[in-house]
């Protein structure tokens, strides 16, 4: 994949109406210019970047279900993200100094209308397939809004169409623990990592499941007296984040989450759905707690023609990142109807 950064030499509007100066969109793209091939854009999740290949080798690269031999592809990182596109560590050209805390709120219609920009500029009228899971599904779906001709086929994983209080009150529980750190309101790099470690160890709950965690994560000795196989786990994780991410950027773009309602100022959910023109897979994934398979099979029931299915999974949400034979053969077909 190549790296590029887009510059808009302009003020871009947010849905709240607030401004952002400049907009700086970092991407990836898997050959250096648009080759005329059909175009497949992958919408990532929320702490991943714009090399799928780093994040998602086992779907996209040569001979896999993501070819670029077959497709032009595209992702772009989206806004709030602390890996190249603007956000919270950007500069403020009010202030000359990062914005840290005082980011805008950015929606997830902004994330998508950004990216549609950057479409433009890279000469791209016609999208052959969007596809994203979690909040990458939340963008796809987006996507696939406005307008609605743009996009011919539409794959969503392990998403909804409005996020859930459940999804919210995760949110909520991570963004408290951040916080809860003093370093936080420093507003400086490093600011609130302990409290960003243990947001991600709220975060992976809701990612993850009970047979999971039984699978992976149970003690090897019967006779075990303090269990803490699963509590270095999380620990881990925590501070796995905390090396690569950044506790600003967590907290906008948890904001943003809760942003999600395709329904908004269109009539409603199912409204909504029903203007969507893409040709459309829904794939939940049994175990999902943050997005049980009922909640993308809704999507799929109002979606004009869309089609569900299901993959099992011990692992819960991260599915979508792990099952990837499964995920492979599903689109396979899918592509091929």
């Amino acid at each position: 994949m190549v790296r590029h950064i887009f510059h808009l030499r302009e003020a871009f509007v947010l849905e709240s109406g607030v401004l952002l100066p400049e907009l700086t969109i970092t991407y990836h793209t898997s050959s250096p210019v648009f080759n005329g091939k059909k175009v497949l854009w992958i919408c990532h999740a929320l702490t991943a970047n714009s090399d799928p290949t780093e994040w998602w080798e086992v779907m996209v690269g040569s001979g896999k279900c993501f070819d670029p031999d077959e497709y032009f592809i595209v992702c772009a990182n989206i806004i709030g993200s602390c890996y190249g596109s603007t956000g919270p560590m950007s500069i403020n050209p009010a202030t000359g100094t990062p914005w840290y805390d005082s980011f805008p709120m950015v929606s997830v219609r902004d994330l998508v209308a950004a990216h549609h920009t950057l479409r433009k500029a890279l000469g791209i009228e016609n999208v052959d397939m969007v596809i994203g899971a979690s909040i990458g599904g939340f963008q796809a779906l987006e996507f696939a809004l406005f307008p609605p001709q743009i996009c011919n086929h539409l794959v969503l994983i392990a998403c909804n169409a409005r996020i859930s209080p459940w999804g919210t009150a995760f949110n909520e529980s991570q963004r408290m623990s951040i916080l809860a750190d003093d370093t936080y309101w420093e507003c400086r790099p490093g600011g609130g990592e302990k409290g960003l470690a243990a947001a991600r160890s709220i975060g992976l709950l809701s990612y993850r499941s009970y047979d999971g965690y039984r699978l992976s994560q149970g003690e090897s000795d019967p006779d075990t007296f303090l269990a803490k196989r699963a509590a270095t786990y999380q620990q881990y994780q925590g501070e796995k984040l905390k090396k690569r991410f950044d506790a600003y950027s967590y907290m906008t773009l948890t904001k943003t989450f809760d942003t999600h309602n395709v329904g908004r100022g269109r009539g409603g959910t199912e409204e909504a759905l029903k203007s969507i023109r893409a040709k459309t897979l829904c794939i939940g994934i049994t175990g999902d707690q943050l997005f049980p398979p009922h909640e993308v099979e809704y999507m799929a029931k109002h979606i004009p023609e869309a089609y569900y299915t299901s993959i099992h999974s011990n692992f819960g949400h991260d599915g979508f990142l792990l099952e990837w034979e499964a995920l492979s053969e599903i689109i396979t077909h899918f592509r091929v109807q």
